[in-house]
């Protein structure tokens, strides 16, 4: 009988006996906000795994992603995972195991995960947005789930996520009722439950579980059980069905420059043999031979460079290796047409007198800007001409570009983009003939004498589509769309501008001037009155404008691919931030390159390239069979480039990369072809080569070390070092070295794998010459600045062969003495490198931003000099004003015709520092070094937010006279004072205060009476105030804030009120306070503890706490 009742009991749990126990792999690392609520999590997951049959294995490793690993696994539960919790490769080896028919399990946090990772969010099926205070709200259910032994109405309290990029694909269980609670953004459908089958697997996702109770509570864990059974299915993971392949590592992959310093490099085309033409846009032609490793200037075209004019595309005829044929678009040196013509290729150069004008684009050459002019051929021997809008950008506010006033057709792109009876603004589609002439191909936008059009257009509605390419698969077309620059969205005009990546499977709209970004209507404009009317209709999109020659009626427009702004992206927060140009690439595929040992694996297969000019970032797409996005990761993000302005694969199936350059409209040395090749083999071992020692006098020893060399297959190494023609073998990586006479070493380590890859480093010594010593001391504060106090300081340099300060043998004014002020954190090698004024913190701003692609100290570049703007206007009273709103939103027409960018992610503070220190460029006095003895003061007072990162840095350098022959060396000493805040980064919290992440700033949650927040180690020399910010919303019973000195027993200080401090709203509902005490400065290093206190308040909770400010 005992042995039935335990039989009976087995087959009720989630799986008989018989069968293999399943299990599942709780993974809940955190790289931003850690809630309290995960150890209560584990422990229920554990302890529900137990009585329901399954085995729970936990882990904040995120090293437990391998295959091998998740292999044990039929579900993964991401319990309230924050941030960016899994590399490339850990995130390639999840999604195998998702397509292999695994689960996944989502938890609370699990949607505040891995926001740069596209198809991450598509399996949450949404993204966390933000949430109110903790409460009650009725949950209400949409669809019965698994046993359902849940209510139609479940009221329960919680933390309640609205939610953004919510996917058509999940299928709801229970919503939130928002009329039951404050806070909700989603509207009547806002989903808090849900699951789905997503990529071969199954994916349950609850945005319940912030609170430790709710892994108590019976209703909520039956919830989680139902997801979690779903998640586990019916069967183990097949990893035969992943369709994934194994991503590459980075290090497989290195860029080799083939030649620089170039003029405009615009476009190119690889040639079958291997050999590269590329184009500049003042005319030159060049050839890159990879038989003799070099580049030639092979023609000058004479053409017309004004505006963005020139050469403008290149591309190769289809049948090049019978034909010699090459299509070029060029801007027309008399001619105002941009003209697509075919020469032949011969002799290494091509012969200018073969050409065959073939397309005239008519233009206007009154103002700029936008030629487009990439070419590409398609499958089908098709092919495509970009050209851009042809229209000033610079009087419409970085909005559309509609200006219908008479005379102004120039400021109208409805009269190019929008008019289907004109080539500009559009991708042309032509089947070029043998005889010079081209046929219209069939399935382009306008048949062939279809009225008010011209056929040859197969998109159009584009600005500045550059560049362009096309899937020799499915013929699918794609290009970059340059936007317009307005940084911020007008109530009145319409969207902000965006860059697009766009997709076109077939001849299509796409928007341009009337829509931008995700088909955001911009509303018609009357430039003379400066009103505005209606918003366009993407449906139905019509064109009135006096300078359209074509229909008034458009096609609806097209759906975008992808789209960002200046700013972070909400849908595309992967494309990062800053100005803009984006691109579109390749797509490739391995079967291509069959018996090319060198060419990229089929990993990249089918997976679009895309990049971006100006951010310098290249991504891959990976796409479904229809075309839409299933995934956007980057490739080798950390490999510099400099304003890629093209790429395409060559015939040995490697990348190739050509570079603009740093600066617009110049020659630059930074211009480059570069090639990125692939190694599918044994690597090399990554050598670090150092000494203990890199110069002294004589005699010099010690050690040199290729210790921190890695071998990336995890071979076995051994090395050998050469020092003067002598080569030393060992088995381990250290080498004694011993130098009795002066000079400059180099010693070389060579590492050398098992499979006999090597690779080699070495390290400059310097023997003879001792490096000076320097000593800073500081009187009074040494760990913070204190605002309006000062820092008094002394040094003193001593030199083993130059004597030092205090002898006088080294004179005061052979030290640079610098106080530099650093608004937000601080880069020890900028600091050695030059030093900006303290008072000036917006020199780190601007080298911190895109400004040195447009503008030089001295130079005029696209844009004017800084010292040329500081000097318009150094008598302008509302200087900082004005630029500061350019630099904010854009401008254009003051300098010329580039227009300036928008940078809506400064802030307006960021952007008067900068034009505070461009202005002070009027005057062309050099900073004078300080004293060596001395008193400064400090003027910075850091607002909150990001400036509590700030800091003053005294910095001491000085150069000796060499000796022995040496050349001379140089020491730089260094004293950081760190700004006088103190976060919730720097707390240690008790009794249930936790620590929380609110818009990159950490403050505490959930206080509570006689929660304790404690500051270690806190110099209160010259202290004698501190000022609290606090934030309360409107359930919240507020409190004080009692201040101790070492511990809760230690000294008190004072007592913080709240009762009387201003209420400032900084969101709705929730209300900054300030307040602050003043006591008798104390001395010395003691920890600050601050206890927080409302004994009325029984569990509920008083504030927010943000930071505390010491003061003199």
């Amino acid at each position: 009988m005992k042995k039935i009742v335990i039989l009976l009991s087995c087959c009720a749990l989630f799986y008989a006996c018989s069968q293999e126990q399943p299990r599942v792999l709780v993974f809940s690392k955190t790289k931003a906000f850690r809630h309290e609520s995960i150890k209560a999590g584990k422990e229920a997951l554990i302890k529900m795994g137990a009585e329901k049959g399954f085995g729970v294995d936990t882990t904040e490793s995120s090293e437990a992603f391998t295959e091998d690993n998740l292999k044990k696994y039929r579900a993964v539960i991401f319990l309230s995972t924050t941030g960016d919790v899994l590399d490339q490769a850990q995130q390639n080896q999840f999604m195998r195991f998702i397509q292999a028919g695994g689960g996944y399990v989502g938890i609370h946090a699990a949607a505040d995960t891995e926001y740069d990772w596209w198809w991450y969010g598509k399996l949450v099926g949404a993204y966390f947005k933000s949430h109110p205070q903790i409460q009650e709200a009725t949950f209400k259910k949409v669809k019965p789930f698994g046993e359902d032994h849940l209510p139609d109405e479940w009221i329960r309290t919680d933390e309640l996520y609205n939610y953004k990029n919510i996917s058509d694909a999940i299928t709801v269980l229970y919503n939130l009722d928002e009329t039951s609670y404050q806070g909700g953004e989603n509207g009547e459908n806002h989903p808090i439950a849900w699951y789905q089958e997503y990529d071969g697997g199954r994916s349950f996702y609850t945005g319940l579980g912030h609170t430790n109770e709710s892994f108590t509570e019976a209703l909520f864990l039956d919830h989680l059980y139902q997801g979690i059974k779903y998640a586990i299915g019916e069967k183990k993971p097949d990893f035969a069905k992943a369709s994934a392949k194994r991503v590459p590592e980075e290090n497989r992959f290195t860029k080799t420059v083939l030649g620089s310093n170039f003029d405009e490099p615009t476009e190119m085309t690889i040639l079958p043999d291997g050999r590269i033409i590329f184009i500049e846009r003042k005319g030159a032609v060049k050839l890159y031979n990879p038989q003799t490793d070099s580049i030639n200037l092979i023609n000058t075209f004479h053409v017309f460079t004004k505006h963005e004019d020139g050469m403008l595309g290149i591309t190769t005829d289809p049948e090049f290796e019978k034909n010699n044929w090459l299509y070029i678009f060029y801007s027309h040196p008399e001619k105002s047409a941009n003209i697509l013509s075919r020469f032949v290729f011969a002799d290494n150069k091509i012969d200018q007198a073969s050409e065959i004008q073939m397309l005239e684009v008519a233009t206007q050459r009154e103002t700029c800007c936008h030629t487009g002019g990439s070419l590409a051929f398609g499958p089908d021997g098709n092919l495509f001409i970009s050209t851009g809008d042809n229209t000033s950008p610079f009087e419409s506010d970085g909005y559309s570009p509609a200006d219908e006033r008479s005379g102004r057709s120039p400021f109208d792109a409805q009269g190019s983009s929008s008019n289907t009876n004109d080539l500009r603004g559009k991708i042309l589609r032509i089947k070029p003939q043998p005889d010079g002439t081209y046929t219209i191909p069939e399935g382009n936008l306008f048949p062939k004498g279809e009225a008010q059009t011209r056929p040859e257009i197969y998109v159009m509605g584009n600005r500045n589509p550059y560049r362009i390419s096309i899937d020799r698969k499915t013929g699918f077309l794609y290009w970059g769309e340059v936007g317009p620059d307005a940084g911020n969205d007008s109530p009145e005009r319409g969207p902000r501008g965006y860059d697009e990546v766009n997709q076109a499977r077939k001849a299509g709209y796409f928007g341009w001037p009337l829509f931008i970004g995700g088909n955001y209507p911009y509303a018609r404009y009357d430039f003379e009155k400066k009103i505005a009317g209606n918003k366009h209709d993407p449906a139905k999109p019509i064109n009135t404008s006096p300078n359209n020659t074509g229909k008034t009626e458009l096609p609806p427009v097209s759906p975008p691919f992808i789209w960002y702004p200046y700013d972070a992206s909400p849908d595309f927060p992967l494309m990062k931030t800053g100005s803009r140009n984006a691109m579109a690439g390749p797509v490739y595929y391995a079967e291509d390159f069959k018996g090319k040992p060198e060419a990229y694996p089929d990993y990249f297969d089918g997976k679009l390239i895309i990049y971006d000019w100006m951010r310098n970032w290249i991504h891959l797409v990976t796409m479904t069979k229809q075309g839409d996005i299933l995934d956007i990761e980057p490739f080798v993000p950390n490999m510099p480039f400099n304003n890629i302005i093209d790429m395409a694969f060559g015939p040995d199936g490697k990348l190739y990369t050509l570079e603009y350059g740093t600066q617009w409209f110049k020659q630059n040395l930074d211009a480059r072809l570069s090639r990125i090749d692939y190694n599918g083999g044994n690597r090399p071992p990554q050598v670090v080569v150092s000494a203990s020692k890199i110069s002294g006098a004589v005699p010099l020893e010690g050690t040199v070390t290729a210790d921190g060399t890695t071998d990336p297959d995890g071979d076995a190494i051994t090395y050998e070092m050469e020092l003067n023609g002598v080569v030393t073998k060992s088995p381990t990586p250290e080498f004694k070295v011993t130098f009795d006479k002066p000079g400059i070493y180099r010693p070389r380590i060579t590492a050398i794998d098992s499979k006999g890859a090597k690779a080699r480093g070495e390290v400059t010594i310097i023997a003879g010459n001792e490096p000076p010593a320097i000593q800073i001391e500081i009187t009074g504060n040494t760990d913070r600045y204190l605002p309006g106090g000062s820092v008094e300081y002394a040094i003193t340099v001593t030199d083993k062969e130059d004597g030092s300060t205090a002898d006088g043998k080294i004179a005061a004014e052979r030290v640079k003495v610098t106080l530099d002020y650093h608004p937000q954190g601080f880069d020890m090698t900028a600091i050695a490198q030059g030093h900006q004024r303290a008072e000036l913190p917006g020199k780190v701003a601007i080298a911190e931003s895109d400004c040195k692609s447009c503008h030089l100290i001295d130079q005029k570049s696209a844009g004017p000099s800084y010292r040329d703007v500081a000097k318009r206007y150094a008598k302008d009273v509302r200087a900082v004003e004005v630029l500061s709103d350019k630099i904010l939103n854009g401008g254009s027409g003051n300098w010329g015709e580039v227009a300036m960018a928008a940078h809506p992610q400064l802030s307006k503070e960021q952007a008067g520092q900068m034009v505070e220190y461009i202005l002070s460029l009027a005057s062309e006095d050099k900073v004078k070094s300080l004293p060596l003895r001395g008193k400064s003061g400090f003027a910075a007072v850091p607002p909150p937010g990001p400036a509590a990162t700030s800091a003053y840095v005294l910095t001491a350098t000085y150069e000796d006279n060499g000796a022995n022959g040496m050349p001379s060396l140089s020491t730089t000493q260094q004293v950081v004072l760190k700004a006088p805040v103190l976060t919730a980064t720097d707390a240690v919290l008790t009794g249930g205060a936790r620590k929380l992440n609110a818009g990159g700033i950490q403050i505490v949650e959930n206080i509570k009476h006689d929660n304790t927040a404690t500051f270690a180690d806190v110099d209160f020399t010259g202290v004698g105030s501190l000022n609290f910010v606090v934030a309360e919303a409107a359930n919240m019973k507020s409190g004080s804030i009692e201040v101790w000195l070492d511990s809760k027993d230690g000294t008190k200080i004072g007592t913080v009120s709240f009762a009387n401090a201003p209420k400032i709203e900084v969101q709705a509902g929730i209300n900054m306070r300030p307040s602050g005490i003043s006591f008798k400065p104390v001395t010395g290093k003691h920890n600050l503890v601050l206890v927080f206190k409302n004994a009325n308040a029984g569990e509920e909770v008083l504030f927010y706490f943000s930071q505390v400010t010491l003061g003199k």
